[in-house]
């Protein structure tokens, strides 16, 4: 009799500890809600069970969520989840097997060139010689080294280089001497950078019902752009030997561009610099992580300076980072438009300015520095028409940024 009552508990803790579900708590720092975070989890016991099952679900208790595969080969490195929190939240996410529903892409990142045609030397109207591509088909493509005849304007690459996006806002950045950020502002939540500039090479600073370009950049940093700060001003990334830009992630929840800049000569040297910029669902930022194969001292971005706009300075004296931010009618379409950098502490220089932009002058750690920059549009989700909106939504991704829950 007694051995069979310690079978029976035997079996019933066996049962009980089979049965446990397999998860993480993710807690939300902030006494406010949160709405569509991509969180990154790495629990060891999560990333074995997804290893064991051929399919299966992520749960926020009854409630699916989407989710992400970061692997390497094929061994799982992480799963990155889009969840939603209430103020202070713990939030309890499980893995279960079974097939995953069925949920709308978040995130895009792309390069397309024209094949097909050919490159001719022209004199353009403002009396500039240069080659143009005539001709071709638009192609989507992987990775790209950048044809040593491509300059601005040569009609070779859509939208003149690498875009990326989630469901909140759209980026771009020439692939020329330029080398500059631009805003894509997105009145919609679905991928709209695929179609983007099929109808016309510039096409898309004509407000459609997706949305448009809206900053002019001009000879200034855009916003986000990578530079050197020298001569009292900021310097864009525009002498290199040989420019090579590839898709590194086209994922649901997170994309990625990485870009090689061989034999980038600046004031006083010359490396290879390497960029990273990541973007994730629900997010306005774009991450940007920097390698230099060299030592490169005031490494800068910034955001363009424009008339009537106000500049906000995080107050927090807390945590690791600080934001730099504008806000005013600034876009193209003359509506309200905010602009910002956020930038560790650690590695702040300086807070100045030039003729053409508010600068963070920044220094590398070990050749390497991190940052993120973003806009918020009054026509996109955001509906950004106040200073004090802008405010709102740059303190929260602050303190989010501060609890380590931004990717």
């Amino acid at each position: 009799m007694k051995s069979r009552i310690a079978m029976l508990l035997m079996l019933a803790a066996l049962w009980t500890a089979c049965s446990k579900p397999v998860g993480t708590t993710i807690t939300n720092p902030l006494n406010q809600k949160v709405n569509e975070l991509t969180v990154e989890i790495t629990t060891p016991e999560i990333l074995q069970a997804a290893a064991s099952m051929e399919s299966f679900k992520l749960m926020d208790g009854e409630t699916e969520v989407p989710y992400q595969l970061i692997a390497e080969g094929n061994q799982i490195q992480s799963i990155l989840a889009l969840v939603s929190f209430t103020p202070a939240e713990a939030k309890f996410i499980s893995i279960v097997a079974g097939q995953p529903a069925e949920f709308p892409k978040k995130t895009h990142a792309e390069i397309s060139i024209k094949e097909g045609g050919d490159w001719k030397w022209v004199t353009k109207r403002n009396g500039n010689e240069q080659y143009e591509y005539e001709g071709g088909d638009w192609k989507k493509i992987a990775s790209l080294w950048v044809d040593p005849k491509h300059t601005d304007h040569s009609f070779d690459i859509r939208y003149e280089g690498p875009g990326w996006e989630s469901d909140k806002i759209g980026y771009r950045f020439y692939l020329d001497w330029r080398n500059a950020v631009d805003i894509f502002g997105k009145k919609v939540d679905s991928m709209v950078l695929p179609q983007v500039g099929l109808d016309g090479f510039d096409s898309y600073h004509e407000m459609s019902d997706w949305g448009a370009d809206i900053m002019k950049v001009g000879k200034a940093l855009g916003v986000g752009t990578i530079a050197h700060w020298a001569n009292a001003q900021a310097n864009r990334v525009a002498l290199t030997d040989s420019l090579y830009s590839e898709v590194t992630m086209d994922g649901s929840l997170q994309s990625k561009i990485t870009t090689r800049y061989m034999g980038w000569q600046f004031d006083g040297g010359k490396t290879d610099l390497t960029s990273q910029l990541t973007i994730n669902a629900g997010s306005y930022l774009t991450k940007c992580e920097l390698t230099s194969s060299k030592p490169v001292d005031s490494l800068a971005t910034g955001i363009i300076k424009m008339p009537d706009t106000e500049v906000l300075k995080s107050a927090d004296e807390t945590g690791d980072w600080a934001y730099y931010a504008t806000f005013g009618v600034q876009s193209l379409n003359k509506d309200n438009l905010g602009l910002f950098v956020f930038y560790r502490k650690s590695q702040l220089e300086l807070l100045t300015e030039d003729k053409l932009n508010h600068v963070v002058v920044l220094k590398p750690e070990n050749n390497q520095l991190t940052y993120y920059f973003g806009g918020a549009w009054e026509l996109d989700s955001s509906k950004m028409d106040s200073i004090d909106k802008l405010k709102n939504l740059l303190d929260q991704q602050l303190a989010l940024l501060n609890a380590g829950l931004i990717q």
